[in-house]
């Protein structure tokens, strides 16, 4: 496993990171031993980073991580997690100071430790950024000051939500998700705006939330009818030619020097050595011009996501 910088935390991240969405059976139920499993054996073979948050299954992926987290000593890994987002609907997001500030604490319960790495406001779009701004982050602040989280961050589908809360305020990371994969890099738009600040980047979801899969993206993927033929005719592709899109999929997203960490989302002991592999091994160049082609028709082709004003 290599190591990267991330931004102005000094922190020394693995390439790859582990996402929790999957242990709280986002995608499919999931077997909560081989779940625990997979946790230890992500940081066994090297991956120091796991982000997780309370939505991921309603509090579930935050419940069996913290399980798996019981027997691994603390300076084994970093922990991210999220605030603001509760569930599916409207109701069920709330930025304000004492929401999150009481959800810190409920998190950190659920995961057995005192204090993570990353505290993140979950999909900040959802939010007015003037609350965001002059409220939410100031209390994740004295969340911070508390001692109960090393740094403060946001995450965002529409990339324009970094760019204006960053213009106005100073947060440590962002996370990104489906905006550095092979259908659609815009997160490269801003990506000299986030050096400038030195901010530390995670890119999620670099199989688009398994759009670049064989299987194909879960019912709920909000991606265009376009979109998901693209990406199938890309994983067919592939797959004639004796090779895998989502294994192309990450190697694509791990190369780039500048983007510290890529997380990926499994409850497969399996799955996520098998990544591991994936991206110690050489890219076929000939295979991605080619696949990259297929989906150019498509290329930054997105879907709204939060308030209007924050699309």
């Amino acid at each position: 496993m290599k190591y990267r910088t991330l931004g102005k935390t000094g922190l020394q991240v693995s390439q790859l990171a582990l996402g929790g969405s999957s242990l709280g059976s986002v995608f499919k139920e999931i077997d909560e031993k081989e779940g625990i499993r997979t946790v230890h054996v992500a940081i066994e073979h090297g991956i120091n980073l796991i982000d997780t948050a309370p939505f991921y299954g309603l509090t579930k992926g935050e419940t069996v991580l913290g399980k798996a987290l019981r027997d691994i000593p603390r300076e084994k890994y970093y922990l991210a997690t999220k605030v603001g987002r509760y569930g599916w609907t409207a109701a069920d997001f709330d930025f304000s100071a004492a929401r999150v500030m009481a959800g810190v604490d409920e998190s950190l319960q659920r995961l057995g430790v005192d204090y993570v790495d990353f505290i993140q406001i979950h999909d900040t779009e959802f939010g007015r950024l003037d609350q965001i701004i002059n409220e939410t982050i100031p209390a994740l602040r004295r969340v911070q000051a508390a001692g109960k989280a090393r740094f403060v961050g946001v995450t965002s589908l529409p990339v324009k939500v970094f760019t204006e809360v960053l213009g106005r305020i100073e947060v440590d990371q962002i996370q990104s998700y489906c905006h550095y994969c092979l259908n659609d890099t815009a997160l490269l738009d801003i990506l000299p705006f986030l050096q400038k600040q030195n901010v530390a980047i995670f890119n999620a979801a670099p199989l688009a939330m398994r759009l670049l899969t064989a299987e194909g993206p879960p019912d709920w993927h909000q991606a265009s009818p376009e979109v998901k033929a693209k990406c199938l005719e890309a994983a067919r592709y592939c797959k004639d030619r004796g090779s895998d899109l989502a294994k192309l999929a990450l190697q694509f997203s791990v190369a780039h020097p500048d983007i510290s960490t890529n997380i990926v989302g499994t409850a497969s002991p399996e799955r996520i050595l098998e990544y591991i592999r994936q991206i110690e091994a050489p890219m076929d160049v000939e295979l991605l011009h080619d696949v990259l082609k297929i989906l150019e028709p498509v290329h930054n082709s997105t879907w709204p996501s939060g308030l209007p004003e924050n699309n």
